[in-house]
């Protein structure tokens, strides 16, 4: 039988009021307190490394950070995040290698249904979140469920993503669009 956290991941329908779930979730708001509360970066980084689904070996991530489980973010080597970040991970978020994400950003995979009456019953699905190798997210950029960024991807401030771009773009605006290519 499919579990309620495997249909999660896999974006399908699910029940987020599931204990396993909850209990998930209330295990990863321990540790955002913990690591929100610890002053020594290397410190938090090893407790990232510890929570996180994967990550290399060279991160940083500035506090206050917040997430639903932590377990389904990937993250490459060279990381760095500044403060204020938001991943919603009830499906998976990959981050490549080499990406730097300015301050008050979102990585939001959970979507809810349109209809009144299904949405009223609870039920949430998802979809996943890819980010590159090279990707610069400025700060305040929301990245939508479902997006894919390629290489090389620069976001400019304030930028909300709604759909997925390939390698070597410049992009910027709500909704965001392409403002320049990288050669």
């Amino acid at each position: 039988m499919v579990t309620e956290r495997e249909k999660m991941i896999a974006g399908q329908p699910y029940e987020p009021a599931d204990p396993e779930l909850k209990t998930m979730r209330l295990r990863a708001r321990q540790l955002m307190k913990t690591f929100n509360n610890e002053d020594d970066a290397s410190k938090r980084s090893d407790l990232l490394k510890e929570w996180l689904g994967a990550t290399g070996n060279h991160l940083h991530m500035e506090q206050p950070f917040y997430c639903d489980y932590g377990t389904n973010i990937y993250v490459g080597e060279n990381f760095y995040a500044n403060f204020n970040q938001t991943f919603l991970d009830v499906c998976e978020i990959h981050i490549g290698d080499n990406v730097m994400i300015g301050p008050n950003c979102q990585l939001l995979t959970p979507l809810h249904p349109l209809d009144p009456i299904e949405r009223n019953s609870g039920v949430e699905y998802g979809a996943p979140i890819r980010l590159g190798n090279n990707v610069w997210l400025a700060g305040g950029v929301t990245i939508l469920p479902g997006v894919t960024l390629g290489d090389n991807v620069v976001v400019g401030a304030g930028s909300v993503v709604t759909k997925s771009f390939p390698d070597n773009v410049v992009l910027a605006g709500n909704p965001a669009k392409v403002i320049k290519t990288i050669s």
